[in-house]
Order: C-alpha cells, then structure tokens, then sequence
C-alpha cells in the first residue's frame, strides 16, 4: 500500500505541475502586485493560494457531483476555461503595446482595492488553477470511484497531499518572482512578460481546442 500511494502521489505531482506551471503562472500575474510592498504581497500571495486551495479540493471532493448538480461536463468548462484564458493572454499581449505612461498608470492603481477584487478572478481562477486543473483532479479522482475505502483513502489523500505541495510552489514562486525579475532586468522582464502573455493565449487554446475536440466525438 506504502508503494502505492508514493506511485500516485508521484503521478498526481506530474500530471498537477505542467497544468498549475507555478512559475510560469507567477511570470504572469507578476504585474498584478506591482507597487507593493513585501508584508502587502505575501498578504495577497496568501489569500491566492487559499483560493487555489479550495479549488483544487472542492474539484478533488465534490468537482464531479456539481457538474452532475449543474448539467455541466468536463468538456463544456475546458472551453468556457480556454476562451476566458485566451481572452486575458490577448489583454496582457495588448497592455505590452502601451505607452510608458499608461502602463507606470496601471502599475499604481494595482495598489488600490481593486486587486482585493482581482485575486480569486483572474490571479487564482484560471490563470492559477483553471479548467485544465479541474480536469486532471477530475479525472485523477474518478480514478478512485468503484474501490474499496482503504483504496480510496490512499488514492486520495496521495492526490490531496501533491495540492498541498502544489500550493507550497505557488506560494514560493509567487512571493519571490519580482526577485527573478529585478536579477533578469528590465529587458529581461519585458521579454518575460510577453513570452508569459503569449503562452497563457496558447495555453488557452489548447485547453478550448482539447474541449472542442471532445464534444465533436460525443
């Protein structure tokens, strides 16, 4: 059983990081919390981490008896998912072209309560933990359905305890990337902010496309 659960837990790892990408995810949202300062960060970085928390777990729990509540599928959220995805790589693509003005503009108006506003919808939810994260915690606790208990409760707590570690990463990357930025420069930053805007659109279409191609075969 020991053997067991380090195996899943090993696969729950691997199948999380590339959807959760937690330092390409903190590149990202990086422009989020400019303008604050070290205690107001790991405030916000805290309160993103809880909500990816609660996330993960309600999908890991409950994810498919709310799909089944609402008449939603899988298919359905990794589409939905995918375009409000694309739609933000597409914004933060755009706010590359502004002046230097507007963006110094944007810069300080993230320290107002509007980030308080913004850090379940778009920081945790999708950019963080979105519908190609839903997915594979569906689709990783559908796994554990039709065992005994004391397989269900290996399964999963093994896929409870790579969220916790997921989280442990997003919370170091988060609070640390404008120290990857500032060793990167400001070329460097600018460079990150629009492969990271890029992918994110990708990504997005990947995840849309992945929906689209599933509800075609149904």
């Amino acid at each position: 059983m020991s053997n067991d659960f380090i195996h899943l837990l090993f696969i729950g790892l691997i199948a999380l990081f590339p959807v959760v990408n937690p330092l390409g995810s903190a590149f990202i949202i990086e422009h989020y919390f400019k303008g604050l300062d070290r205690e107001e960060k790991r405030n916000a970085v805290k309160k993103v981490v809880f909500y990816a928390f609660s996330i993960c777990s309600v999908s890991l729990f409950s994810g498919r008896y709310i799909l089944e509540l609402f008449g939603l599928s899988i298919p359905n959220i990794q589409l939905a998912g995918g375009i409000m995805i694309c739609k933000m790589g597409w914004e933060l693509l755009s706010k590359q072209e502004q002046s230097q003005d507007k963006i110094k503009m944007s810069e300080v108006s993230n320290k107002d309560t509007s980030l308080e506003n913004k850090l379940f919808y778009p920081i945790s939810f999708p950019i963080t933990t979105g519908p190609g994260t839903m997915s594979v915690l569906f689709t990783l606790s559908a796994h554990s359905a039709g065992i005994d208990f004391n397989g269900y409760m290996v399964n999963t707590l093994a896929i409870f305890i790579s969220i916790l570690i997921m989280c442990v990463l997003i919370y170091i990357f988060y609070l640390n990337t404008g120290s990857i930025l500032n060793y990167l420069g400001k070329k460097g930053e600018i460079i990150i902010n629009q492969m990271s805007s890029f992918l994110i659109f990708c990504v997005g279409l990947q995840i849309a496309f992945s929906g689209i191609k599933t509800l075609l075969k149904m």
